[in-house]
């Protein structure tokens, strides 16, 4: 028949006559009526995956399209395979057991969870996963600030003083880390612990002190206090923290009354001056005041041994005199009385007449004779 000219089963058209067993393909495989090109089948797709995967893993693939295949389908392990795998496994356990710590840092060893031992400096080995290791440092400088206002609201640095006084204060805390269990297991948050202790152990200090000595020459006593302060807190804690030192940077008072309290400082330091100057006058008059009534008293004291001295004096003169005179009456006498008129005589103007006794004193001696005008008058 003309239209059988496609061979046994008809050409691709629509002759229903035919066994068409091959489906809607051709004799190549390929779909009629299309551009000609060749689309494999799926069971090819999954076959070629299957012989990928068995080379990769050591077996061997097939000769060709539908070759024969090895291992009866699966894939197939050679010792060898198996013993690099063992040494990979190895390797990375190797790598995640040691590590190593430099100088500045010491490592903190955990078996299940729980601290098991502090390293040094070095490489340790912490055989992974039944010992982990946290490196930390320890000697480095940590700074926590105080009073920037970058804290938050707790931060702002305003203290209210003894004396009922407002003080802007900002410092820093420069600390480390002394024991890293400690630090790493009793701490949430070191920054924010340090920075609440600071804070609260300044507000008492400043509530216990006056704002002038806070303002001029306490603060480095105040730097003190504050840092056995924040230690002992942070002790009591078992935080692991050492504080090194308290840097006092500022400590002013509020913005908003700056201009009154310079006023304030001027009127207290003019007072202060005018104290000063009235304590150094009083001193002055107390001092001479003092002097004074020690000189008296010196007098008083001179004054009261001399008159003592010559009572003394007077009393042992006549005690030696009549000693004398009961051994010697009369010779004691006479001389009782020439003393006494030389000392009545002695500073009398006088004239003595030689020759002139007194049974004849009214023929040699004129009625009146002014020998005291005829002296004066010489003289």
């Amino acid at each position: 028949m003309a239209g059988n000219n496609g061979g046994p089963w008809g050409s691709g058209g629509g002759g229903g006559g035919g066994d068409n067993r091959g489906g809607n393909r051709g004799n190549n495989g390929q779909r009629p009526g299309g551009d000609g090109s060749q689309i494999p089948e799926i069971d090819e797709i999954v076959r070629k995956g299957q012989e990928q995967l068995r080379v990769l893993m050591g077996g061997r693939g097939g000769r060709g399209p539908r070759g024969p295949r090895s291992g009866g389908g699966g894939p197939a392990f050679s010792g060898r395979t198996v013993l690099l795998g063992l040494l990979g496994v190895l390797a990375l356990w190797v790598f995640a057991s040691f590590y190593t710590v430099r100088p500045e840092e010491r490592g903190v060893e955990l078996m299940f969870g729980s601290y098991h031992r502090t390293t040094g400096p070095g490489l340790n080995f912490a055989p992974w996963p039944v010992v982990t290791a946290e490196i930390v440092q320890v000697t480095g400088e940590r700074v926590t600030d105080i009073g920037t206002g970058r804290g938050g609201r707790m931060d702002s640095g305003l203290m209210l003083t003894r004396d009922e006084a407002v003080v802007d204060i900002e410092f820093q805390v420069v600390w480390n880390i002394e024991r890293p269990d400690e630090f790493l297991f009793n701490l949430a948050d070191a920054g924010e612990t340090v920075r609440a202790v600071s804070d609260s152990a300044m507000r008492d200090i400043i509530a216990r002190s006056e704002l002038s000595p806070i303002l001029n020459r306490d603060r480095g006593a105040i730097a003190q206090d504050l840092l056995e302060a924040i230690q002992a807190t942070l002790d009591t804690y078992q935080s692991g923290i050492n504080v090194i030192r308290i840097n006092f940077d500022r400590a002013d008072p509020p913005g908003e009354v700056i201009d009154s309290f310079r006023e304030v400082q001027a009127a207290r330091q003019q007072r202060d001056r005018l104290e000063r100057e009235a304590d150094a006058y009083a001193n002055r008059v107390l001092a001479g005041a003092r002097g004074e009534a020690a000189q008296i008293l010196e007098q008083s004291e001179g004054y009261r041994a001399e008159v003592i001295n010559a009572a003394q004096g007077e009393a042992s003169r006549f005690v030696s005199v009549y000693t004398e005179y009961v051994n010697a009456p009369e010779v004691t006498r006479r001389r009782m009385y020439l003393e006494t008129m030389e000392r009545v005589l002695g500073g009398m103007d006088k004239v003595i007449l030689d020759g002139v006794t007194g049974d004849d004193a009214g023929g040699g001696v004129l009625p009146y004779l002014p020998l005291n005008e005829l002296r004066r008058g010489g003289n």
